[in-house]
């Protein structure tokens, strides 16, 4: 097996494991196994997720996501802002990208700050029940609004409903969120990782669109986030009962980089 360059990004404490595939194909869809051992936290070099980047005619690149326990996921928003930090390091872009992942093409620029903004798909279809939202932003979350999120245990009753009868096949990710004084704070227990992280990208958009849904407002929106990783902001347009033009933004920044030697085998 032959070593392996890394680069570990993380965005808002949502971390990742990149690999740079444009030249030679280290991993693939059938190597579970041996991408869940790497994100592993104790026995591996530990991530939420592991990201491939390759080409693809038509596109800057394309990102193809595993989670934590090595199955192919949907689609990352801080992995998609993480994944376009890389490409600009490694000179594949400048200020701006096109790429493609999971759920379609997305496009990333890159803001004076250094946050880096992702463009996210439409969202529609959104249920609605007292309190709660279930949708769809590039992967499914189900969003529960609470008093305080400091009283609530996010990985015993993100099991409860990832497992429940309704989602115990397809899995679902689980935010709690809290309205604040201009935002939100979010929570969430994450499918694939089975555990809580300390931000996920979909998951404040997700949550963001469910807290405009509980405030209705007029026009374009920007709903500042508060994760347990650091800031985030989620803008869109409603339009109807759907949302457009959604964006989100954020930090992500290169941690460390190394070689994988050995843990192949």
């Amino acid at each position: 097996m032959p070593t392996i360059p890394f680069f570990k990004y993380q965005g808002a404490g949502n971390d990742f494991i990149m690999i740079d595939q444009r030249e030679n194909h280290y991993l693939g869809r059938t190597d579970k196994e041996a991408i869940a051992r790497l994100c592993d936290r104790r026995f591996g070099i530990g991530a939420d997720g592991l990201i491939l980047l390759e080409l693809h005619p038509g596109y800057d690149f394309e990102m193809v996501y595993f989670n934590a326990d090595g199955g192919e996921g949907s689609m990352c928003g801080n992995g998609g802002r993480c994944i376009a930090a890389f490409a600009r390091q490694l000179g594949l872009i400048e200020e701006q990208c096109r790429f493609l992942a999971a759920d379609g093409p997305h496009q990333a620029r890159f803001r004076p700050d250094g946050w880096v903004e992702l463009s996210m798909g439409d969202v529609k279809d959104i249920e609605q029940g007292d309190g709660i939202c279930f949708l769809n932003t590039g992967s499914p979350h189900y969003v529960e609004f609470v008093g305080a999120l400091e009283h609530i245990d996010v990985l015993q009753r993100g099991r409860e409903v990832r497992y429940s009868e309704r989602f115990r096949r397809e899995g679902t990710n689980v935010n709690f969120v809290e309205l604040t004084e201009n935002g939100i704070a979010v929570a969430t227990y994450e499918r694939g990782v089975e555990a809580e992280t300390l931000s996920c990208g979909t998951g404040v958009t997700a949550s963001a669109i469910a807290r405009y849904l509980q405030q209705p407002g007029h026009g374009p929106q920007a709903v500042p986030v508060q994760t347990k990783g650091g800031r985030l902001e989620v803008r869109f347009t409603p339009r109807g009962g759907s949302f457009t033009d959604v964006w989100l933004c954020g930090p992500a920044q290169l941690v460390f980089e190394g070689m994988i030697e050995g843990m192949m085998e």
